[in-house]
C-alpha cells in the first residue's frame, strides 16, 4: 500500500475522531441541560412540599378552631377514594367481560 492508501485511511480516522468529539460535546451540552432541569425541578419540588406543609398546618388549625376532626375527614375521603378506585375497576372488567362474551357468541 502506497502513501496515498494510507493518507486516505488516516484522512478516514480523522473524520471518525472529529465526529466522536462533535457527538461528545452535544452529549456533554445534553447533560448539563439535564442537570440544570433536574435542579430546577428539585426546587420547585421543595417550594412546593413547604407550601403544602403550611397549607395543611393552616387547613388543621382551621378545622380545630371548627371542631372538625381531620383524621376523620382524611380516614372517609380515602375509603371514598378507593371504593371509586374499585367500581371503576369492576366497570372495565364488566366491559371486557361483555366484549368477550359478544365476540364468543358469535362465534
Amino acid at each position: 500500500m502506497g502513501l496515498g492508501g494510507t493518507a486516505k485511511k488516516l484522512q478516514k480516522v480523522t473524520e471518525m475522531a472529529e465526529d466522536v468529539y462533535t457527538r461528545l460535546n452535544d452529549l456533554r451540552d445534553q447533560i448539563v441541560e439535564m442537570r440544570e432541569t433536574t435542579q430546577d425541578t428539585a426546587d420547585r419540588v421543595d417550594r412546593l412540599e413547604k407550601e403544602t406543609a403550611e397549607m395543611r398546618a393552616i387547613l388543621e388549625t382551621l378545622a380545630e378552631q371548627e371542631g372538625i376532626d381531620v383524621d376523620t375527614v382524611t380516614a372517609e375521603a380515602h375509603i371514598a377514594e378507593a371504593e371509586a378506585d374499585d367500581a371503576t375497576a369492576a366497570d372495565r372488567a364488566n366491559d371486557s367481560g361483555e366484549a368477550d362474551g359478544a365476540s364468543e357468541s358469535d362465534a
